[in-house]
């Protein structure tokens, strides 16, 4: 299902948004709760400045049975020292009292802006204040978590009786190393703690850590997955199958979405030593500016993707007369580059979605990563950020 189409949590899970003053307009909090006692599974990211909500997020979910996510969008809570890991702390307790959860089964986010405290004024008194009932669905959540997004990212699969649901944000400050930007997967499927965590990191490394837009690992990173069990148990790889399924749908709208973004880049290498020398490789194409802005220009230029791929220059294994280049299912390197093919040609780097595949020769590794084309638009966002 596409987040076009309408969403609805799971059972045993329901949510809520509000304005809380952290931008001028909008809601920018919002809060999702499981009903039942659940177990969860979590990752972060491994920048040396996670931020204080990080941090505290990391001893809540160590415990594997969080219940409540809150989000606050526009503020990162980064670089703000003492003062910014009292106020993430503050929030977790209101959040916990809000819902009648424990503060320690609260997780926190904070994305935005780095090295701004937070307006505690205006969020301490939304949370103390009265609140209706919780009632959003999950693209009102998606939506309240949106800083420099387009859209909102949500998606849904079912697993037997239950069904996963999964709402995201970020596109830009994207290359994970851990998970990516904030994702938060929630499921009344009945999973064991172990199992989902093994599930998730599996998911996590075939989809969100394989998602680049601008190479830049952000402060703030987090995934987590809750499962609150109310459909019953399921098979186990069916669950973690349908999982999958749902962090790539949402890596694919992270990368659509990306800042300035007009299309859908994949780059899979394949007859790699390994999966991890194939994953590499990919991510210096996807990464490489100038293969990026070809594909913004629609321009076949190969040449800067053999570049890409040679620059990885310790993997001694990488042999000119082994490798070979294609856009689409076509061909370019080595290939004789007639005017039908650069017809051909033009036409796959014109589609919304390209494709570059590029195979080393050596052994049976592969790997697809996910990126995004290079506009003005990028610039421009990012420029103007924070004036």
């Amino acid at each position: 299902m596409s987040n076009t189409d309408a969403v609805e949590w799971p059972a045993g899970f329901r949510a809520v948004t509000a304005h809380a003053g952290v931008r001028e307009a909008g809601d920018d909090l919002s809060v999702i709760v499981s009903d039942r006692p659940a177990v969860s599974a979590a990752m972060f990211t491994r920048s040396r400045f996670a931020g204080p909500s990080v941090v505290v997020s990391r001893r809540h979910a160590a415990g594997r049975r969080l219940r409540a996510i809150v989000t606050l969008a526009s503020n990162a809570n980064v670089a703000t020292g003492e003062q910014g890991a009292a106020d993430a702390t503050e929030i977790a307790g209101h959040v916990a009292r809000l819902t009648g959860v424990a503060e320690d089964e609260v997780l926190i986010s904070s994305t935005g802006v780095i090295g701004r405290p937070l307006p505690m004024g205006p969020i301490r008194a939304r949370l103390t204040g009265a609140w209706g009932a919780f009632d959003a669905d999950p693209t009102a959540v998606a939506r309240a978590m949106m800083t420099t997004d387009t859209r909102p990212k949500t998606a849904v699969r079912a697993v037997g009786g239950a069904r996963i649901v999964g709402v995201a944000k970020g596109v830009g400050m994207i290359e994970p190393n851990m998970a990516t930007m904030l994702a938060y997967l929630v499921t009344d499927a009945e999973v064991g703690a172990d199992e989902l965590d093994g599930a998730l990191r599996a998911a996590v490394d075939d989809t969100f850590n394989s998602l680049s837009v601008d190479s830049d690992t952000s402060t703030s990173d987090t995934v987590a997955v809750i499962a609150g069990g109310a459909a019953g148990p399921v098979d186990a790889v069916a669950f973690a199958a349908a999982l999958r399924e749902v962090c790539l749908d949402l890596t694919e709208q992270l990368a659509r979405d990306g800042e300035g973004a007009t299309k859908l880049l994949r780059v899979t290498v394949e007859g790699a030593r390994d999966r991890e020398q194939a994953k590499r490789v990919a991510k210096s194409i996807v990464n490489s500016p100038l293969v990026k802005t070809a594909v913004h220009g629609a321009d076949p230029n190969w040449g800067r993707v053999v570049m890409a791929v040679g620059k990885n220059s310790d993997d001694l294994d990488i042999e000119q007369e082994k490798v070979t280049v294609r856009f689409g299912d076509v061909e370019v390197y080595p290939a004789e580059q007639t005017g039908e093919v650069l017809a051909r040609l033009t036409r796959v780097m014109s589609q919304d979605e390209v494709d570059i595949g590029v195979t080393l020769g050596i052994g049976e590794g592969r790997a697809t990563v996910y990126g995004c084309d290079l506009s003005d638009g990028y610039v421009r966002i990012n420029a103007d950020y924070t004036t």
